[in-house]
């Protein structure tokens, strides 16, 4: 197998990812709820357990879980007295401990969990394009059809809900699309690492974008340039991919605090 059949799919599936983590990752900033991603990756550790203890497919454990996570923020975050960062501390730390509790019953364990928690982007295959081309065009056009909304929202729920915008079930909409990502991003830099991937090209981008469209689409490109940087270190230097990606995507972080500071210097 040559070089550019190993890394096409890598490629491919990578751009594919960071493209729908640019805006997503954008309405979680906005949000305040970054660390929503972490707890989605600890609850999809969780997923990894029980489909080795149930001997079922890697993804239909992690989806099933991810997607209860997200329902179950969804309802208790209508609670005024439970604040979000105390929610997403409790569920994340529970569903990482169960997680771990659930692997240590499989006996023989014979799946490399390393791949799970700093993910295997080499692995894709050219067959799994096209499933991730479709999600992604699936999850883009629901973010399309709902920008405004979810924007609105995002700025502040309750001018969105004074203007009849359906905040709660933009606010749940939100989350299950989350959940759909973190699932699939998995493979790209494990479960450990995602939130680097929904975060930092959206924190560069809102430090260079002026409108919350210029900064959904520079979030998207940032991540597709981490991604290829990352592919192109584990290439020259054979480094790990995932945490390639993420330095690399941290890296540019750093550049952009270096230049909008030196341009509120002047």
């Amino acid at each position: 197998m040559s070089t550019f059949d190993l890394f096409w799919p890598a490629l491919a599936g990578g751009l594919l990812t960071a493209l729908v983590c640019g805006p997503l990752g954008s309405l979680l900033v906005w949000r305040r709820l970054a660390y929503f991603g972490d707890s989605l990756s600890h609850a999809a550790l969780l997923g990894v357990g029980l489909s080795l203890l149930l001997s079922l497919p890697g993804w239909i454990g992690i989806i099933t879980v991810c997607l209860t996570m997200a329902l179950l923020l969804g309802l208790l975050m209508k609670r005024p007295e439970l604040a979000s960062d105390t929610l997403l501390t409790i569920l994340a730390t529970t569903s990482l401990s169960l997680g771990l509790i659930v692997t240590s019953f499989v006996d023989g364990l014979r799946v490399d969990l390393m791949a799970y928690l700093f993910g295997d982007l080499l692995a894709l295959a050219p067959g799994d394009a096209p499933p991730l081309l479709l999600g992604a065009v699936g999850i883009i056009g629901v973010v399309i059809w709902q920008w405004r909304g979810l924007v609105a929202s995002s700025i502040s729920e309750e001018l969105a809900a004074v203007d009849g915008i359906p905040v709660a079930r933009l606010r749940l909409l939100l989350l299950i699309l989350l959940a759909l990502v973190v699932t699939a991003a998995m493979k790209v830099v494990g479960v450990l690492l995602i939130t680097a991937l929904l975060v930092i090209p959206a924190a560069v981008a809102r430090r260079l974008a002026r409108t919350p469209e210029q900064m959904a689409i520079g979030a998207s490109l940032i991540g597709g340039t981490a991604v290829m940087s990352g592919l192109a270190g584990s290439l020259q230097w054979n480094l790990p991919l995932g945490p390639a990606i993420v330095v690399a995507a941290a890296t540019m972080f750093a550049l952009a605090t270096l230049v909008t500071a030196g341009q509120g210097a002047r």
